[in-house]
């Protein structure tokens, strides 16, 4: 049962007000419940969304917490003024103060997708994106000069998921490349690995937590055999060690932790925030 209804209101897609309202309520024992309004643009909509944060006020007999990045002050208004939850304006909050600090005003422009989209970074993040999809499970060896970042590791141990992460937050090209027994068998990086050696960061997982994730793939098969998980984790470990790459365990770690742990062994010279 979640214990409080969480809104995000945004004139966008939410996506900010939901990464910051995440962050803090991350430090609370809680399970809420999210609800996103995004493109709340006008007033109108902005009475919607207040009788739908109302209405849950009232049904569940707590003050739902409401997270805002309202540009829109009329649009704010309605919302300020007919909200029965906690409002947590990050705008009013961060971007005024700000404002005054720095002694000049900030675009407040709604979303700002007409404009990121003609943007150099943005393309760049795209074709970072398009590159990791291309560069998946070693589908392809090619283009590996243009790599920011190769992952290595054990099928199942978080290359895919970490390559688009990077791609999509930071605009990394990330190629991701699995060992398989024939490596473990040679005792050493794929040959098409080795001139980027400077690129190669390696990722393992505990045995027990792999064989998990493997038997919900693909049950009751070798792959997926806790012995079989062991013997390609110690020779994915030697392997990483003998050739002098970086490496760490994915078992307990986010994808946020992995990957800002990439970024601070790489550190690769095309890096966005």
């Amino acid at each position: 049962m979640h214990t409080r209804t969480v809104f995000f209101v945004s004139d966008g897609t939410g996506i900010t007000a939901e990464t910051f309202g995440n962050a803090i309520l991350a430090q609370f024992e809680l399970e809420p419940r999210h609800v996103r309004l995004p493109f709340v643009d006008t007033v109108d909509k902005a009475h919607q969304a207040v009788r739908q944060i109302n209405h849950i006020a009232e049904l569940e007999g707590k003050k739902p917490v409401v997270f805002t990045t309202l540009v829109n002050m009329e649009v704010l208004k309605v919302i300020q003024e007919g909200c029965k939850g906690m409002l947590l304006d990050m705008f009013g909050t961060f971007v005024h103060p700000l404002e005054q600090e720095l002694g000049i005003k900030s675009h407040h422009r709604v979303g700002r997708f007409s404009d990121i989209t003609k943007s150099k970074k943005y393309h760049d993040r795209i074709e970072a994106i398009n590159f990791s999809l291309a560069h998946d499970d070693g589908q392809s060896n090619k283009d590996f000069d243009s790599a920011d970042v190769i992952l290595v590791g054990v099928s199942r141990s978080g290359k895919t998921p970490t390559s688009l992460y990077l791609a999509m937050q930071h605009g990394l090209k990330a190629a991701n490349y699995p060992l398989i027994p024939e490596d473990f068998e040679r005792r050493a990086l794929p040959p098409a690995l080795m001139p980027h050696r400077k690129k190669v960061f390696g990722l393992s997982i505990q045995p027990e937590r792999l064989a998990e994730i493997r038997n919900e793939r693909r049950p009751n098969s070798n792959y997926a055999n806790l012995q079989n998980c062991r013997m390609e984790v110690a020779e994915a470990e030697s392997m990483m060690r003998r050739s002098g790459i970086r490496w760490l365990s994915t078992t307990h770690k986010s994808i946020e932790e992995i990957a800002t742990t990439i970024l601070q062994e790489v550190r690769p010279e095309r890096l966005d925030y």
